[in-house]
């Protein structure tokens, strides 16, 4: 996870990092001016708008968004995860990962461990799989229409009845404590037995392609019919989807992977030439899956089956994924026929008709509109309201931006109250200082002190240390300057060398978007002195500041019960600094921002 990484090594990988080097390497930059510019690798352009700055080391897309730094340009491209990006470029660093230094090498002579008996025991298991013993894994097998070359392409194997086919690979103390942790082997009442018998083999890959599991399909009349491997330090279900490191290729040819629940659903797509498809491991999507696969495609469907099972699956899987969809990511479902799976579809209707089938899903937003106003009576007038508060749970959890309006507003629709201003009432407005400046570079657009302050901090982050006593301004009230001495007093404890190390430390704030919309906003003001403009805005901010605290104390005076003498001799500092204020004004230079 990210925060078990000190944040001082990651400023330091970020500093040591050059971003246009990083990006030159897989998408050729050319020139422009200060900065590089290319073709977005992240959407369709011929023109292009996808610009990377070497002085702030950020990049960004005025075609649709993307941007960050050098770990998230890693993590949207090369689909790592937060920690394998950080990883990657320390290594070109020259820096090693503080991974709690004694802890991780424990830890790492651990996962080799298991690394190495999950490897014999699915060895183990292919062998026994062509063995006589594995005859009726085999003979399931063609029943079931598994070709050879499929059984051979997923690693398919089996475990033969008896409780102790795992002493076979290897009798040491190590080996077998390994094998317990594996979950290859129980230990109960002094006892210890195998955890897979009788049952046919299917080994789970982590994304990497990394054995870290396996599940195991029963063959006679036992339960359960599928059998997991326990949570284990390599194996967590909730994280990994099965088939998801052999259809990478596949998913990213098509835009779009198919997520089906079950091993034989895959293996059956597979065989039929359908192999951008991954399969759940028993379990509910979860957040860490969505967001994995929203790596490898801008697409999700999710299949599932007709009947009511299917739909509240299907539903299970909108309140998971609201919190991570937005605009570039689309997630729909395809129903099957009831008792149908995608196996028995794709061998009875052909791999054709199920494709036409992938081609027409059902976008979540349709179904989510349609199963809410289902639940209620929308002739009513408290049902229409009804609506409003079942969507309303849901809508929050999104991140702002234009999907979540456009719901909204089909919501708002549906309950025959157009233009309601759901996002108001709800408070589900997002303040972002940056609203009315024009992306484009050279629009003087109208900006106001807090913002060209928040703008000069960012792209310059020394500036803090020019920033002086805050206090004044505390407890101003007007928007955007409690961000503004939030970021001023962050930074005077944990100084930052650029923009890219400001917006990692607040990527996962509800200052993410304002800040990173600030590092890449070009206006004139912001291209002359940075120090005189910085420090100019402050100066009219305290003066601003000073003068709506005088008149609230001069307008309290006036009550009947006027002021207390805190207030008498706060009011009359008031006046003095503004005295001074004036004078020292008089042969100072205004700065070139806008009030």
């Amino acid at each position: 996870m990210p925060n078990r990484i000190p944040s001082s090594f990651i400023d330091e990988v970020l500093a040591r990092t050059d971003i246009v080097e990083v990006i030159d390497g897989r998408v050729p930059l050319r020139r422009a001016g200060k900065d590089y510019q290319a073709c977005c690798p992240f959407h369709e352009e011929r023109t292009p708008s996808f610009t990377v700055s070497s002085s702030k080391q950020f990049y960004h897309c005025f075609g649709c968004g993307a941007h960050g730094s050098a770990i998230g340009f890693l993590m949207q491209h090369e689909r790592l995860s937060f920690p394998e990006a950080v990883a990657d470029l320390a290594g070109r660093a020259g820096l090693t990962l503080p991974s709690v230094v004694e802890g991780a090498k424990q830890r790492g002579s651990e996962y080799a461990g298991l690394s190495e008996v999950l490897t014999r025991a699915q060895r183990y298991y292919e062998q026994q799989l062509r063995a006589p013993a594995g005859r009726a894994a085999v003979e399931y097998l063609k029943k079931r229409g598994v070709s050879g070359a499929i059984a051979g392409a997923f690693g398919l194997g089996f475990a033969p009845e008896g409780w102790d086919q795992m002493h076979s690979l290897g009798a040491d103390a190590a080996i077998r404590d390994a094998l317990h942790e594996a979950g290859l082997l129980i230990r109960r009442d002094g006892r210890e037995y195998d955890r897979f018998r009788g049952r046919l083999m299917f080994p789970i890959e982590d994304y990497r392609g990394r054995l870290v599991g396996f599940g195991g399909r029963v063959l006679g009349g036992g339960e359960p019919k599928y059998l997991n491997s326990p949570e284990t330090p390599l194996f967590h279900k909730g994280r990994e989807l099965y088939g998801l490191f052999r259809a990478r290729e596949a998913i990213k040819r098509a835009s779009q992977v198919i997520v089906v629940e079950g091993y034989m659903d895959v293996i059956a797509l597979a065989q039929f030439g359908i192999e951008h498809v991954v399969a759940t491991l028993g379990t509910a999507m979860s957040v860490e899956q969505f967001e994995r696969l929203f790596r490898f495609a801008p697409e999700i469907v999710l299949c599932f089956d007709g009947d009511r099972a299917g739909q509240a699956a299907a539903w299970r899987a909108v309140e998971t994924v609201m919190p991570v969809l937005r605009e570039g990511r689309q997630v729909s479902f395809l129903f099957l026929p009831e008792h149908d799976d995608p196996d028995s579809f794709v061998r009875r209707e052909g791999a054709e008709v199920l494709r036409e089938r992938l081609a027409r899903p059902d976008p979540l937003p349709e179904f989510f509109l349609r199963t809410l106003s289902a639940k209620t009576d929308l002739s009513r007038l408290d049902g229409r309201a009804k609506l409003l508060e079942l969507a309303r749970p849901l809508l929050s959890k999104m991140s702002p931006g234009v999907l979540r309006t456009m719901m909204l507003a089909q919501i708002e629709e549906r309950a025959g109250m157009p233009r309601l201003g759901l996002a108001r009432e709800w408070r589900l407005t997002e303040e972002a200082p940056t609203s009315s400046i024009k992306r484009q570079s050279g629009t003087a657009g109208r900006a106001t002190i807090v913002r060209i302050a928040l703008a000069l901090l960012v792209q310059h982050p020394e500036l803090a240390a020019r920033a002086g006593d805050l206090s004044v301004l505390q407890d101003s009230g007007r928007a955007g300057v409690s961000l503004l001495c939030l970021l001023i007093e962050h930074l005077r404890q944990e100084p930052a060398k650029n923009a890219a190390i400001v917006i990692e430390r607040f990527k996962d704030s509800e200052h993410s978007h304002i800040l990173a919309s600030l590092a890449i906003w070009q206006h004139p003001v912001l291209a002359q002195d940075a120090v005189a403009e910085f420090e100019g805005a402050l100066r009219q901010l305290r003066q601003q500041a000073v003068r709506q605290r005088t008149e609230a104390l001069l307008e309290r005076s006036r009550t009947e019960a006027g002021l207390s003498s805190a207030e008498r001799s706060e009011l009359n500092e008031l006046i003095e600094q503004r005295g001074r204020a004036a004078k020292d004004a008089s042969g100072t230079a205004k700065p070139g921002v806008g009030k």
